[in-house]
């Protein structure tokens, strides 16, 4: 049996509505899932959130609550999730922060100072292509809560936009975020699904499970095997919009993954295509032939970082990169001839079979 789940919107808020990515910038790497574990053996979770959906397979043990309390308790986890890092929400934490005047503070919780400070970690390893104060320019090219402009940005927009942004604008003063530019705008969107992710794993890990697969739109967090000892299998998708293909299966064993890509969440304007993926660097949407970035971390809020990265760096720097960090990585690069795959040296021992799940 094979379980199609949905990856997610790259530069997106976390909305509040559950049907946000269906009616707006529903995106495609989907990945699928080898889920044929007898039915008694496994217990199947699946639900909404961050705007989005989520699904869950888990093995069970004599720890672990009825399935019906263990969806309330991750339920719970993620709607918290939310309530700190959503800008849809006008009073979660990062909305409060975004909403300060100049030199002004707020307290946030331990969640939100973990993922901020992962954000800023992340900015300065990848050579400033991961910038969580993005927002500006997402907003002004039309992928975020705003709509999209029916115009292409001027060199003065894009300018004026960027100068909203910036890492070291931002501090952090204990348990408070401080803001130095009075226009600084967080979003968390390129690294919080994949928190969430790690949150419900966290959950799960409490109850000494010893096999689990958790989704949310399409950021992964696999541990050890299914209920009958096979190892999970998970396939990369083809980056076409013609349809769904497998482009590469590969057994992650205990890892998270995540999938970043430009193939689906873009609009035409004036005869040009613009992707929802932002160089923070120069205020433009990426234009190379790099078209799906796939990374294996411990933890999946940094799997979801690099992912975003890389498609903003491009092949050659994302493969360096990969080198410098030992990063498990996979690119697909669009060509000619259709799509050539490069494989960082740290990702190759878990490529399986393109041919079967």
């Amino acid at each position: 049996m094979l379980q199609t789940l949905k990856n997610k919107i790259f530069t997106m808020n976390l909305a509040v509505t559950p049907s946000f990515f269906s009616r707006l910038f529903l995106v495609g790497l989907a990945f699928f899932v080898s889920a044929c574990t007898e039915q008694n053996k496994v217990i199947s979770l699946a639900g909404n959130t961050m705007g989005t959906t989520y699904h869950i397979k888990v093995v069970p043990n004599e720890l672990m609550p009825t399935a019906q309390l263990l969806q309330a308790e991750i339920d719970l986890a993620l709607e918290q999730v939310n309530d700190q890092m959503s800008t849809y929400r006008p009073q979660s934490e990062i909305s409060r922060f975004n909403s300060l005047p100049l030199e002004q503070s707020v307290e946030v919780s331990a969640d939100t100072i973990k993922v901020v400070k992962e954000g800023v970690r992340l900015h300065y390893i990848t050579d400033k292509a991961l910038d969580i104060t993005l927002g500006p320019l997402v907003n002004l090219w039309g992928f975020g809560p705003d709509k999209r402009p029916t115009k292409i940005p001027s060199q003065a927009e894009i300018a004026a936009a960027k100068a909203k942004t910036g890492i070291h604008e931002l501090a952090i003063d204990g348990q408070r975020l401080v803001k130095h530019n009075a226009h600084l705008y967080l979003d968390l969107s390129s690294i919080a699904k994949g928190f969430g992710v790690d949150k419900v794993a966290g959950i799960l890990n409490k109850y000494q499970t010893s096999g689990y697969l958790v989704e949310i739109g399409g950021e992964l967090r696999i541990k050890g095997t299914k209920a009958d000892g096979s190892p999970w299998r998970v396939a990369i998708e083809k980056p076409t919009d013609e349809g769904i293909a497998v482009q590469q299966v590969i057994e992650p064993g205990t890892m998270s993954m995540a999938t970043s890509g430009d193939y689906r969440n873009y609009y035409e304007e004036e005869g040009q295509r613009f992707t929802h993926i932002i160089d923070p660097r120069n205020g433009l949407p990426i234009h190379h032939k790099l078209a799906s970035v796939t990374v294996l971390h411990e933890e999946c809020m940094t799997a979801d970082g690099f992912a975003t990265a890389m498609m903003v760096l491009g092949t050659e720097a994302s493969l360096a990169l990969a080198k410098k960090e030992h990063l498990a990585i996979m690119l697909i690069e669009k060509q000619a001839e259709g799509f050539k795959v490069y494989y960082s040296d740290a990702f190759k021992p878990f490529v399986k079979s393109s041919e079967s799940i």
